[in-house]
């Protein structure tokens, strides 16, 4: 039962996260979502191992309106972009991210470590009664986590 109930959680969850995607670009100029092969050109303008593509889900180029992304965007703004690893709720959190749950990698974390500013956990909430969203670098969410523990992901 637990296997079906997990796989309808993360079904649930990846709707949830591509809300988020929506609401920030949607709403806010700078925020880009960019193809594997892009994220990969990023990764190896910025000299960091492939092994961090799923450490990011969004770029952010302050003042940058809607616009394609391609090769030459970024080489042209490389110095400009911030990656962004989003986390996505729909509690409403009116001190966004105070009260935020959510889960994140190691490789999340050493991905911010070796970025430094240019990265960002992005939390975004969804509620009908007011959404937001908030920035903290890895430095910044280190100050502010309360709790943390340590989950296994085991393959068999």
């Amino acid at each position: 039962m637990s296997r079906k109930h997990s796989f309808v959680l993360t079904l649930s969850n990846n709707v949830t996260e591509k809300e988020g995607v929506n609401y920030l670009i949607e709403n806010f100029t700078g925020f880009f979502k960019i193809d594997l092969a892009t994220k990969k050109e990023l990764l190896d303008l910025l000299k960091i191992e492939h092994r961090f593509l799923q450490a990011f889900d969004l770029i952010y180029v302050p003042s940058m309106v809607g616009r394609n992304i391609d090769t030459d965007f970024v080489q042209t703004y490389l110095e400009d972009i911030l990656l962004i690893e989003l986390k996505t709720t729909k509690k409403y959190l009116p001190d966004n991210p105070k009260g935020f749950f959510f889960g994140a990698t190691e490789n999340e974390f050493n991905f911010g470590k070796i970025l430094g500013d240019r990265f960002r956990f992005c939390f975004v909430s969804l509620n009908e009664k007011g959404s937001s969203y908030a920035f903290l670098t890895i430095d910044e969410l280190e100050l502010k986590i309360k709790n943390r523990r340590i989950q296994y992901q085991i393959n068999l």
